[in-house]
């Protein structure tokens, strides 16, 4: 029987109550689907509207001083490179950043603000640009920021990854070339919101967890659309009545995207190693002779447990990570959701782009082609777009197959692209384009093959 640093044995009703009980709460928190009045969610996201409902009006007040304090306070650094801020890992990584997100955080603070005081271009602050950025999405992300934040370590440090990770290795691997504890992340973001999935998997990249191939792959293929989303969209183009045929169909072809991929160039050239450049080692992922799947599982999340010493770590833990997203992403998402829903506002770039899709959709005898090639491109400035635009094309089985195209394509710049992009996982911009266009060339097919058989 192995023993921890503090000589206890693993196997003590200490580790055993502290691997339990936390990770009791985490799962009921982010993972128990409840009942609610349009479908289902998770407590967590009840808990963030009743945080939005608390602060009210205030919300997009307290959102705008976040995004410019955090900016100011990034100015201050780069200018005087306080002693306090420069030998502090947490502080020096938040405020002293790259100059290419130091100006991406300066464009942030000058569109929270134009749009917050409307002044300015109305293209800036207008109600399909930056209006819908600060007073429809922000004030979500406020919330779930702040939540998974102070909440997450009860999944992420009590030993549940550890066991889950253990006994899911044998399905991840070889089927996704990841290690099991992914399925966790994959579950967070179905259940509840593709930003805890992402934020999951960012500390898992930082922890020395996932290689940056793993990260990359996992962020952009398992940030998974929630349930109660995927309803909303379902209902913009008014085909509620097929919503389980629908969710099946973006199963199906989420699967498809998860599993051909990544296979692809830019994922594919992704380097396995972690963080820190060192090499990728399977060794926690290989089970001793002494051990069967389970036993090894259960082993290594005491083990995890073990390593607790007090609740102030884990607080000040949360602490950090609800501070890191909050001061960190929001002046991202602020700046890269603006400029990509302006372009989508205001250009024709999109149309365009989407042009090259209409033999496609031709092909495979979609009605109204034209119009729904339109909105394939679209979409990677804000997934509910496309089922906007959908919402006036006559035809059901156009319809259906952008709803359920816009759910699969799952990078988006207003949210999940901008999200990956101010995180610690490995992605680029062009790389995110390039995998938002190979998920739709590899959805595309299976949405339409599905559509032609239900409707």
């Amino acid at each position: 029987m192995q023993a921890s640093e503090t000589n206890r044995p693993i196997r003590s009703w200490r580790n055993i109550l502290i691997f339990l009980i936390p990770s009791f709460i985490g799962v009921a928190l982010f993972m128990v689907p409840v009942p609610v009045e349009d479908g289902l969610t998770i407590p967590i996201a009840i808990l963030a509207e009743h945080i939005k409902a608390l602060l009210g009006d205030s919300m997009s007040s307290v959102i705008t001083s976040v995004v410019v304090i955090a900016t100011l306070a990034s100015v201050f650094t780069k200018l005087v490179a306080p002693n306090w801020v420069t030998r502090d890992p947490f502080l020096n990584a938040l405020l002293n950043v790259s100059p290419v997100w130091f100006v991406v955080r300066l464009l942030g603070a000058a569109f929270i603000l134009m749009t917050y005081f409307q002044i300015g271009p109305v293209e800036i602050y207008g109600d399909d640009t930056g209006a819908l950025v600060l007073h429809e999405l922000m004030p979500v992300l406020l919330a779930v920021f702040m939540l998974a934040g102070l909440l997450l370590p009860l999944l992420l440090n009590f030993g549940l990854l550890e066991l889950f990770g253990t006994l899911l290795t044998k399905i991840m691997r070889p089927i996704f070339g990841l290690p099991g504890r992914s399925a966790i992340d994959c579950m967070a973001s179905w259940l509840g919101d593709g930003s805890v999935g992402i934020l999951m998997t960012s500390k898992q990249y930082e922890a020395k967890f996932y290689t940056q191939r793993e990260a990359a792959v996992i962020g952009t293929t398992f940030s998974a659309v929630s349930i109660t989303f995927c309803l909303v969209v379902i209902a913009q183009v008014k085909l509620e009545y097929l919503f389980v045929p629908f969710y099946l169909t973006v199963c199906a072809a989420g699967f498809a995207a998860a599993v051909i991929v990544p296979k692809l160039p830019p994922l594919r050239w992704k380097k396995d190693c972690y963080i820190d450049e060192s090499p990728r080692t399977a060794d926690h992922e290989m089970i001793p002779q002494n051990h069967h799947v389970l036993s090894w599982g259960l082993e290594q999340a005491l083990t995890k447990a073990s390593h607790i010493k007090s609740v102030r770590q884990v607080i000040g833990e949360g602490l950090k990570n609800a501070v890191d997203m909050v001061f960190g992403v929001l002046p991202v998402v602020m700046a890269i959701g603006t400029v990509a829903l302006m372009i989508a506002t205001y250009t024709e770039i999109f149309e365009y782009l989407g042009k090259p899709f209409l033999p496609l959709l031709e092909l495979m005898q979609i009605p109204e082609a034209e119009a729904a090639s339109k909105t394939i491109m679209v979409g990677f400035a804000d997934m509910f777009i496309p089922s906007i635009l959908a919402s006036s094309i006559e035809s059901e089985l156009t319809r259906f197959v952008i709803a359920a195209m816009s759910v699969t394509q799952l990078i988006y710049m207003s949210e999940v692209g901008a999200l990956l992009l101010g995180s610690k996982i490995p992605v680029k911009l062009w790389e995110l384009f390039v995998i938002f266009v190979l998920r739709t060339l590899v959805t595309l097919p299976v949405i339409c093959l599905m559509a032609h058989l239900i409707l």
